[in-house]
C-alpha cells in the first residue's frame, strides 16, 4: 500500500529467520546478537541488549532506573507482563512535603528518586524465562563498559544537553561526563564503574545490587543530596508479574502492560477508532484528526484512572469493554477539535529505551528501560557508573487524585512494551478448542507521553500491512503533554494541507523540526511469518539504531 505521494521512504527492512534485534545502538543489537547466537534466547538476548544500552545511552537508560517486559511463549502461546518498576521511599509523605515548603516536586530533586527497579527487573526476567546465567548475559555490556565505545551522533548531542541540565548540578554527575562535558560524536567513553556494577550483579543476582555495596552507595547518596530513601527501602524492592490487557482490532490482539503503565491509554483509544472507517491516507486530515480526538479521550481516562492498583481500585475491564468505546466514541466530532475531554465513569465492577527481540524459536521480548527524563536526576552513586531515575516526578500531589504521592507506591509509569498476535483458534488433544496466540510483532516506541500515541500510530500501520521500517518512517503527530488539552506537534513530512485543515478544525498545532524531531519517539518493530518464521524488522530513523538478524 503506497504512502502519501509527498513521503519518501527511508530505507528498506531487514529480514532474516535465525533471530533478530532492534534497538537505538547498533552496539547493543550487536551485544543481543552475541547471546542469541550462544544458544540464548529473546529472554536472554533482551536483558543483554539492555544492559549494553545502559552503557551506549545512558541519556535514556540505566541501571538506576526502571523496566517493563512483555514476554511471548512459542511454545504455549502465552505472554507474560513483567512490572519492574519501582517504589516511593516509606519516609516520603505529602505531609512532608508540606513542612518542607513544596507545593511541587522539582524534576531532578532527589524526592523524585523511586526505587530503581531494572536490575530485579533483568534478573527476574532471566529466572522465568531464560536460558543462560547472567555471568554470560552481562558479559558484552562489560566489555563494552570496560574497553570504551564511540559514541554515537544523536546520543551525543543529548548527552552534551544532560551535562548541560542535569549532570553540572547533581551530586557525582560529573562522573557520567568528560570533564564536565557530554563526549563528542566518535569520541571514546569507557565507563568501568558501571563495569563493576554488572559484575556484581553477574556474581550475585539482585541481591548484590539491593542489599549489598551498591545498594548501601545508592541510599548514602539519595540521603547526601537531600532525599530520603533507605536502605531498607532498596532491600524491599520487588517486581510482579501481572496480567497483561489487550483490545483486537481487525483480526489482531494488541497487548500492552496494565497500570500502573499507561499502555492502556493506547487500547482505549484502538477501541474507540474500531468504531470508524478510517481514510486509507495515514497523513490525511480526515485520518489524523480521528486519531488525535481518539488519544484525547484516551488521556482524559488515563490521567485519572493510571495508578498504583496496589493502592487504588482501577475498572480495567469496564475501560476497555466495547460499550464503554461506544459511548466514549460519540464524543467526537468528525469537523471540530475538542480541547476539553473529560474522563468518563465507566460502569464499576472493578526519556527511554526500547528494544525487540525475536529469537530462531519464535519466542519474542519486548522490552524497555528508563531513566526517565534523560539522565534521570543526574544523581550518580560514586564510582557505580549510571544516575538515578526521576520517576517520582509523575505522582499527583493532590490527595483526592488516585495518582497522589505515597510511601512504598508506584507513580503513573510512561515507559510501555507492546506485543501483537493474530487472532485463531486450533485443535488441541487436552481440550476440542483452545484459544491459541500467534505472534504477529514485538513493538515499542519510547518517549514519555509519546508512547501510547506512537503505539496506535504504529499499530494502525503495520494492521494495514506496511512493513516495519516504513511504519517507522512516516511522520507522526504528539499531543505534547499528555492530556486531552494538548497542543499537537507535527512531524516535518506532513503535508501542509493537512496542517491547515488540521488547524482550520480547532487544533492547536506546532510544527517540529531538525534534533527536536526525538518528540515524536524512537521506535522498533519486529514481526514474524507463522509460516515461515521469517522476520521482518525495523529501526527507527530517529535515534542511532538498528535491526539486524543471524543467519
Amino acid at each position: 500500500m503506497p504512502f502519501h505521494a509527498n513521503f519518501a521512504l527511508r530505507r528498506s527492512p531487514v529480514m532474516g529467520r535465525g533471530g533478530m534485534v532492534a534497538t537505538s545502538q547498533p552496539l547493543a543489537v550487536a551485544a543481543g546478537l552475541e547471546i542469541l547466537a550462544q544458544g540464548g534466547n529473546a529472554a536472554d538476548a533482551a536483558v543483554a541488549t539492555a544492559a549494553a544500552l545502559n552503557v551506549a545511552e545512558p541519556t535514556s537508560t540505566g541501571i538506576g532506573g526502571d523496566c517493563f517486559a512483555l514476554f511471548y511463549d512459542a511454545k504455549t502461546g502465552q505472554i507474560t507482563a513483567l512490572n519492574g518498576s519501582g517504589r516511593a521511599p516509606s519516609a516520603l509523605t505529602l505531609e512532608r512535603l508540606r513542612k518542607e515548603g513544596m507545593t511541587e516536586i522539582p524534576p531532578y530533586h532527589p524526592f523524585t528518586i523511586t526505587v530503581p527497579g531494572a536490575c530485579a527487573g533483568w534478573c527476574d526476567l532471566i529466572e522465568r524465562h531464560g536460558v543462560l546465567p547472567m555471568t554470560d548475559i552481562l558479559a558484552p555490556a562489560i566489555r563494552l563498559a570496560e574497553e570504551g565505545f564511540p559514541v554515537a551522533p544523536i546520543t551525543s548531542y543529548f548527552w552534551q544537553r544532560g551535562a548541560e541540565r542535569q549532570l553540572k548540578e547533581a551530586l557525582n554527575g560529573r562522573e557520567m561526563t568528560i570533564d564536565g562535558r557530554g563526549p563528542k560524536a566518535g569520541e571514546i567513553f569507557r565507563n568501568p564503574g558501571l563495569a563493576r556494577t554488572f559484575k556484581k550483579v553477574a556474581e550475585g543476582g539482585k541481591q548484590a545490587f539491593y542489599e549489598g555495596e551498591i545498594g548501601a552507595a545508592i541510599a548514602v547518596t539519595i540521603q547526601k543530596a537531600g532525599g530520603c530513601m533507605t536502605s531498607e527501602d532498596l532491600a524491599a524492592h520487588t517486581s510482579t508479574w501481572d496480567t497483561p490487557i489487550s483490545a483486537t482490532y481487525d483480526g489482531l490482539r494488541l497487548w500492552e502492560c496494565p497500570p500502573n503503565g499507561q499502555g492502556i491509554a493506547a487500547l482505549l483509544a484502538l477501541n474507540i477508532l474500531e468504531g470508524f472507517d478510517l481514510p486509507a491516507d495515514p497523513l490525511s486530515a480526515d485520518r489524523l484528526h480521528l486519531e488525535i480526538e481518539a488519544l484525547r479521550l484516551a488521556f482524559a481516562d488515563t490521567c485519572w484512572y493510571v495508578s498504583d492498583p496496589q493502592f487504588t481500585k482501577i475498572p480495567i475491564s469496564q475501560l476497555l469493554s466495547r460499550e464503554y468505546a461506544a459511548e466514549r466514541r460519540k464524543l467526537i466530532d468528525p469537523k471540530k477539535a475538542t480541547l476539553n475531554q473529560q474522563r468518563g465513569t465507566p460502569l464499576a465492577a472493578s526519556d527511554t529505551v526500547y528494544l525487540s527481540v525475536v529469537d530462531k524459536f519464535g519466542n519474542a521480548c519486548s522490552f524497555i528501560n528508563s531513566n526517565y527524563m534523560g539522565f534521570g536526576t543526574g544523581i550518580v552513586p560514586s564510582g557505580w557508573g549510571f544516575t538515578l531515575q526521576n520517576r517520582g516526578h509523575n505522582f499527583s500531589l493532590d490527595p483526592a487524585h488516585p495518582n497522589v504521592l505515597a510511601p512504598g507506591k508506584r507513580p503513573y509509569h510512561t515507559i510501555i512494551p507492546a506485543l501483537v498476535t493474530r487472532e485463531q483458534r486450533v485443535e488441541s488433544s487436552d481440550q476440542p478448542i483452545s484459544n491459541h496466540h500467534s505472534l504477529f510483532s514485538a513493538f515499542g516506541v519510547m518517549g514519555g507521553f509519546m508512547q501510547p500515541q506512537g503505539h496506535l500510530q504504529v499499530f494502525l500501520l503495520l494492521a494495514e500491512g506496511r512493513d516495519p521500517q516504513s511504519a517507522l518512517d512516516l511522520p507522526r503527530f504528539c499531543i505534547t503533554d499528555g492530556t486531552s488539552g494538548g497542543v499537537v506537534a507535527l512531524e516535518e513530512g506532513i503535508p501542509v494541507e493537512t496542517i491547515a485543515d488540521l488547524t482550520a478544525r480547532g487544533h492547536q498545532i506546532q510544527e517540529v523540526t531538525g534534533w527536536e524531531r526525538v518528540l515524536f519517539g524512537r521506535g522498533q518493530v519486529i514481526l514474524r511469518d507463522p509460516e515461515t518464521g521469517v522476520l521482518t524488522g525495523g529501526s527507527d530513523p530517529r535515534a542511532d539504531g538498528c535491526a539486524m538478524t543471524l543467519a
